[in-house]
């Protein structure tokens, strides 16, 4: 039951830290926006770190951490440049399906989550396919990059999960060591920093956001300790429903009604998987 909680906490966090960089994407270069937001995350792990000194866990799950952090970055850039370009209420949900991933590895390994489940991946699969191509007045500009942000972070998901066996604490920070270098280096050479030109209020939306996006893998990392993996991040994955809802509610975006459907139906996929 723990891990249950932990799940739905975690994609909470992560509903709202996406929807802050969203909107921080649009107002500041992408790439600016990750490197500062990875940077948040991995100064509050070395503190955190510092005050409760867990004990170092093998080089092979910092290794595994690390790794996901990298694939982390990379479906971070992805999301928030396809949120930048398009629609947040259509591209969350897309994002979304990076919970199969991990369920694949589970069946691969022999740890069936049931039918239940099964039968959520291709509910799952299905919206998308249908959000992503029905006509409507909401954007489909950056799908293609929603999907290559699923990969992702199902990639992220199947990693951590072997990098925080020991502890996750250790976990987040190796998974922030491992993205936090690479965003900056990424956004110096491509965006050259970019601080300067972001306003106060865009600066405070990415720390925030950056603060409980490492919150929401510390959960993350928490609930695969304590349960199936493959589980803890489908119910991660329903971060997209307080993403939409904070965009429908505050800046007021509309799906066509085919669009909706999709979204839905991809997110009730996701739903049933969570449920087996």
């Amino acid at each position: 039951m723990l891990a249950v909680v932990l799940g739905l906490i975690s994609g909470l966090s992560w509903g709202v830290a996406d929807f802050l960089g969203g909107i921080a994407s649009r107002r500041a270069a992408v790439l600016t926006v990750v490197a500062l937001s990875q940077t948040v995350g991995l100064t509050l792990a070395l503190v955190a770190l510092a005050v409760l000194r867990p004990a170092v866990p093998p080089a092979s799950e910092i290794a595994f951490a690390a790794s996901a952090g990298i694939c982390g970055v990379i479906g971070l850039v992805a999301f928030y440049r396809a949120m930048s370009v398009g629609s947040i209420s259509l591209i969350a949900p897309i994002s979304a399906l990076g919970a199969l991933v991990p369920l694949s590895v589970d069946l691969i390994a022999g740890r069936t989550p049931g039918p239940l489940p099964l039968l959520g991946m291709l509910v799952a699969l299905g919206g998308a396919a249908l959000a992503g191509r029905a006509p409507g007045p909401a954007s489909r500009r950056g799908v293609g990059l929603a999907l290559v942000a699923a990969l992702g972070f199902g990639a992220f998901f199947a990693l951590l999960a072997e990098g925080a066996e020991s502890s996750a604490l250790w976990g987040l920070a190796a998974a922030r060591g491992g993205s936090a270098p690479l965003a900056v280096l990424v956004a110096v050479l491509v965006a050259g920093g970019g601080l300067a030109a972001m306003s106060r209020r865009t600066l405070l939306l990415v720390v925030a956001s950056g603060a409980l996006d490492a919150a929401a893998n510390l959960l993350f990392a928490a609930g695969s300790q304590r349960g199936l993996v493959s589980v803890v991040a489908v119910l991660g994955s329903l971060y997209p429903v307080v993403t939409v809802a904070l965009a429908a509610s505050l800046l007021h975006e509309r799906l066509g009604r085919l669009q909706a459907v999709g979204a839905v139906v991809a997110l009730v996929g996701v739903a049933m998987i969570a449920a087996g």
